[in-house]
């Protein structure tokens, strides 16, 4: 797997409905009560986070702590404190932590990435790649076509 792609194609993605987006469709509901706005919020908080667990695989010290926040209250609580955000903070949140995800990503070692059982949190199973993967270029996957449905006027 190249990590750089994976990350740089999920952010990609997000970026191109984004950058169609007026202001008054980040009010518009895109999943469940949330706004586009407070999706986009999420995706901003997993990209924090993620942030965090590569820094450790970089051997530097995280500089933000949403890794342990409560895994089952995460999304809505990251959600609510964005929610007052303007837009711009919210997009710019994310292309920052994105912008530190590359940096970081850049420093772990190729064969840390696939290296099994480095993240019990996530499962014995697993590694750096995987949690890549799945967690963040398959959850931009997932929410992509939600933000693209408040440009359709799509609920």
């Amino acid at each position: 797997m190249n990590p750089q792609d994976v990350l740089r194609y999920g952010q990609r993605d997000i970026d191109t409905i984004v950058e169609r987006y007026r202001p008054g469709d980040w009010d518009r509901i895109a999943l469940g009560v949330w706004s586009a706005k407070d999706l986009l919020g999420h995706l901003g908080a997993y990209e924090v986070r993620f942030a965090e667990v590569l820094a450790e695989f970089a051997s530097e010290v995280p500089t933000t702590a949403l890794r342990l926040e409560p895994a089952e209250t995460f999304n809505d609580d990251q959600a609510a404190v964005r929610r007052d955000w303007p837009a711009d903070a919210v997009v710019n949140e994310l292309r920052s932590a994105h912008e530190q995800v590359r940096r970081l990503a850049a420093l772990v070692p190729p064969e840390r990435w696939r290296e099994v059982g480095t993240l019990p949190w996530y499962g014995p199973e697993y590694s750096l790649d995987d949690l890549t993967v799945y967690t963040m270029y398959g959850h931009k996957r997932e929410h992509g076509p939600q933000l693209s449905a408040v440009l359709d006027g799509e609920p």
